[in-house]
């Protein structure tokens, strides 16, 4: 059996029979993780391998965990700064800005991979506009050159540690003050705005290598009267055929209110898979997710389950034990935790 087109969460920190029933349908192909799932590294670790152990195909393991106000996993863990704090240092010391976010990246991954995690939804490649609450510091910059700068840099210290990349929110959620979380955010701008300014992360980010992409439940009417989660506009005309983006779609959570439009939550995650998504995550509500692996019917394309199996964290990762005995990894641990705390005047040795 493989993997299916579906990403679930899980109740608790150990699996539950409830869990274990859901994790094993054959439309399940990932499981994302949460503050509530976490005590302890060896919790997290024993928590991974038991999911893992469900599927003779392994299950896709992800979480949010970007750094800031958005790090699902805090005690025993590093502190990763909000993006923000690598923007502010841009503005001064672009070179030491970039160093930075490769070494949080490192950080970030290396630890999230010693736990048996294989990749994070980060990047945020959204603009800041200083008007949306829900991304915020979260964002790198209002400088959308700034933004691909730092989110490269990002990026390959994440692959050093054996970890992809997923862009988001595309095409960008820093425009509208609305927080999709909870509202459904309409963003009037002409396409031409949007791609001249919010595109330019994304665009980049693909030249560079990014290996997946997570779009907005914002509706942009200028271009589709859909989100852009459920647009094929957005999606195959677009992010596929435009920008040339080959990798993975994973649509935002389906339990959210900006998802509301696409009607029922097996209608949504159609809607979704219909539109261009390779992977839908449905998050919180466990009856939703009893209600769409009853409901939904899709036959898997061929690229897609090779782009869903290609998120599989890299090599052989250290235990989170291990980790603080090399040399590499205590450097970049040490200036990750003085980042927003420390002076940028520091040098790059």
């Amino acid at each position: 059996m493989g993997l299916g087109p579906v990403m679930l969460d899980v109740a608790g920190t150990q699996l539950t029979d409830e869990d274990v029933a859901r994790l094993r349908h054959p439309l399940v192909g990932g499981v994302i993780l949460f503050k509530r799932n976490y005590e302890s590294p060896a919790q997290l670790t024993a928590l991974t391998t038991a999911i893992r152990a469900l599927r003779p195909v392994p299950l896709l393991i992800a979480v949010d965990h970007e750094g800031g106000r958005v790090q699902r996993f805090r005690e025993g863990f590093t502190r990763i700064p909000p993006m923000r704090e690598l923007g502010k240092i841009w503005d001064k010391h672009p070179q030491r800005a970039r160093h930075l976010a490769h070494q949080t990246g490192y950080v970030m991954a290396a630890e999230l991979r010693g736990c048996g995690v294989d990749f994070s939804f980060t990047p945020v490649l959204d603009v800041d506009y200083g008007q949306s609450s829900v991304i915020g510091d979260r964002a790198f910059h209002s400088d959308p050159q700034a933004i691909a700068e730092l989110a490269h840099h990002l990026l390959l210290g994440l692959k050093m540690a054996g970890m992809h990349t997923v862009g988001k929110h595309f095409p960008g959620h820093g425009f509208v003050a609305a927080d999709s979380h909870l509202s459904i955010p309409v963003d009037e701008r002409e396409f031409v705005d949007i791609e001249l300014c919010d595109l330019v992360p994304f665009r980049q980010m693909i030249l560079f290598g990014l290996t997946a992409v997570m779009p907005a439940h914002v509706i942009y009417p200028k271009v589709d009267s859909r989100p852009a989660g459920f647009s094929p506009v957005w999606l195959k005309e677009i992010l596929r055929g435009q920008l040339g983006f080959e990798g993975c779609i994973f649509s935002d959570d389906l339990s959210m209110e900006g998802a509301t439009v696409g009607g029922n939550i097996v209608q949504r995650a159609a809607a979704a898979l219909n539109a261009g998504c390779d992977m839908v995550v449905v998050c919180n509500k466990p009856e939703s997710a009893d209600e769409l692996l009853r409901g939904l019917h899709w036959e898997m394309p061929v690229t897609s389950r090779a782009r869903i199996i290609h998120m599989r964290g890299g090599h052989h990762p250290e235990p989170m034990a291990k980790l603080h005995e090399q040399p590499q990894f205590l450097k970049a641990l040490q200036e990750v935790a003085g980042i927003g705390i420390s002076s940028p005047e520091l040098p790059l040795a």
